[in-house]
């Protein structure tokens, strides 16, 4: 049925589509497929996650529609990204699909409908939704594009969604905010945690507070972040975000939009840094690993690298919905064939 929507969506500019997408979700027009795997389960950040497989941040910018993608198979859904004030983003379009290598470029900006509906929509779920409070929702969070000061902008989510987010993860690692990147920069990241985390620790609910970096870093800069991690003391590591790189084989005309590639080309990138910074921890940071997901052997892929969890969301434009739900089989069958 998917294969069928598919070609009508592809029809469409892929910001429309993806908002077509969203209008069905949010009127369930898709029957829940959840399936359960006990194999699966795993504990971490004080929740037991029913399995190891995620939506990325990025699909539900304004957290319209986690009851959906929990009943798709998603062990875990992370909204957002959400700034403090509402903003448009970047000029459109800036969507972009390749369906040759099932990548996607986007130079989006952080579009979002900001803090106060936001957190409306959070609350919503929370109160309403049967089962919700069970439900692992993180949070996405980021600046506005407008800010001087951005640890301003990260504190004052912190402050605001810590009473609803099962986690949050900050988001400096887009390649679409101008600046946002140098937070990633040694002499910026140490004071920078070092404010976010008395912040979170300052409120009634500890939540856990993980950081989602960039694929550009060279290997020196990884290092260097693994370290300042490490002595911040966050609870676990995003990996990765998109690149801005363009590996061969794209198609022309696509690799020649900016922003930040994502999809098929990105997986081995993300593995190999999922790999590194394992190594570089000494396996005591958790990992989410993230970047190119669409597959049973791209999840292991990540997992044998060293991931504790994983993330998708370009994987379900080119796989359909059904994607949460045969990774999880294939990973249950796997787990089963080796007991």
């Amino acid at each position: 049925m998917y294969k069928i929507a598919q070609k009508a969506l592809f029809l469409m500019d892929a910001e429309m589509a993806h908002g077509v997408g969203i209008k069905a979700l949010k009127t369930g027009l898709y029957p829940p497929h959840r399936q359960k795997f006990s194999s699966l389960k795993r504990s971490l950040f004080g929740f037991e996650f029913p399995n190891p497989v995620g939506l990325a941040a990025g699909f539900d910018k304004n957290a319209e529609v986690i009851p959906a993608m929990l009943n798709m198979g998603f062990g875990f859904v992370e909204v957002g990204t959400v700034t403090p004030k509402p903003q448009s983003g970047n000029p459109k379009p800036r969507i972009f699909r390749d369906i040759g290598s099932k990548a996607l470029i986007n130079r989006l900006g952080f579009p979002n409908v900001g803090l106060e509906s936001f957190k409306k929509n959070l609350e919503a779920f929370r109160h309403w939704e049967e089962h919700a409070h069970e439900a692992i929702v993180g949070v996405n969070i980021g600046m506005n594009k407008d800010q001087s000061d951005p640890v301003e902008d990260y504190k004052l989510l912190i402050r605001e969604l810590s009473d609803h987010a099962s986690y949050l993860a900050v988001n400096i690692s887009s390649p679409n905010t101008p600046g946002l990147r140098d937070l990633q920069k040694k002499e910026a990241l140490a004071p920078f945690l070092d404010e976010l985390l008395k912040e979170r620790d300052a409120q009634d609910y500890h939540r856990p507070l993980l950081l989602k970096l960039s694929s550009d870093l060279t290997e020196a800069e990884q290092e260097e972040v693994a370290k300042v991690v490490m002595k911040a003391g966050i609870d676990g590591l995003i990996l990765t975000n998109t690149t801005c790189e363009r590996p061969a084989g794209l198609d022309e005309k696509f690799s020649r939009e900016t922003g930040g590639l994502s999809g098929q080309p990105l997986a081995a990138k993300s593995t190999d840094m999922i790999r590194n910074f394992a190594q570089l921890t000494g396996g005591k940071l958790p990992i989410i690993g993230v970047g190119g997901v669409a597959s049973v052997k791209d999840a292991q892929d990540k997992l044998e690298a060293g991931a504790s969890l994983l993330q998708l969301y370009t994987g379900l434009v080119y796989e359909g919905p059904g994607l949460p739900n045969r990774i999880c089989k294939g990973l249950d069958v796997a787990k089963r064939n080796a007991a």
